[in-house]
């Protein structure tokens, strides 16, 4: 095949696609006549002629896309002034666990933040579709397991958890620095906090220190049933 003719079909393809597309999507783009080697090359040749535009090509959890270079969202929001779900700090401590712990029960995190989780905060995470219940600790109960998603990397730009910055850069970090931790990954950080007195919270702010390289343990405070109101 031409490869010339080649990054013109994967460039339109990237573009006009909806999701971002992986490199067995790639492949059957080309019906199997490029090897995975060659889409690679095409894609780091992409990425290079983007480099100086608006709009970069960036690898995500489900594959490769093109997306607005986050300079470009104050213009952009212009457009379209109409914002998206913000969270509140609460709910980005809470997030933050999830993501650096996985996989965690609700009475895990409880005990890392010092206080009682509202259960309308992990359902507010779980229809964003930011994570989700993998299975069952074997414990008295049964407590869920929350772990976060593919959506959650994809929306925060990242491609894989080990993107977000490395426990071992923190040293011992309180739940506040794990939630700017994931602020700070994405491109957009600005749209994932809430003002202070924005949506659901919970009690007090969290105080305790979170020992990031201890081995988890099953906390005795696992609650039987995650979904009880707090």
């Amino acid at each position: 095949m031409n490869m010339a003719n080649a990054l013109l079909i994967l460039e339109t393809a990237l573009l006009c696609g909806q999701q971002a597309l992986n490199l067995r999507d790639m492949a059957t783009l080309f019906q199997d006549a490029l090897a995975e080697d060659e889409i690679r090359a095409l894609l780091a040749q992409l990425e290079t002629e983007w480099q100086a535009k608006g709009i970069e090509l960036v690898q995500v959890a489900t594959g490769w896309r093109f997306q607005s270079r986050p300079d470009m969202r104050e213009y952009l929001d212009r457009l379209h002034p109409e914002k998206p779900p913000r969270y509140t700090r609460a709910t980005l401590e809470t997030l933050a666990i999830i993501a650096y712990r996985q996989p965690v029960t609700r009475g895990d995190m409880e005990d890392i933040r010092g206080v009682t989780i509202n259960s309308l905060l992990l359902k507010q995470l779980e229809d964003r579709g930011w994570v989700e219940v993998i299975g069952h600790r074997e414990a008295p109960g049964r407590p869920a397991l929350f772990a976060t998603t593919k959506q959650f990397l994809d929306d925060l730009g990242l491609s894989s958890l080990g993107d977000l910055p490395p426990l071992e850069a923190m040293g011992q970090a309180n739940v506040e620095m794990l939630a700017d931790a994931v602020a700070s990954a994405s491109p957009h950080a600005e749209l994932l906090l809430a003002p202070p007195d924005a949506a659901i919270d919970d009690a007090e702010p969290a105080t305790e220190e979170l020992a990031l390289n201890a081995p988890q343990e099953a906390p005795e405070s696992d609650r039987a049933d995650p979904a009880s109101p707090a």
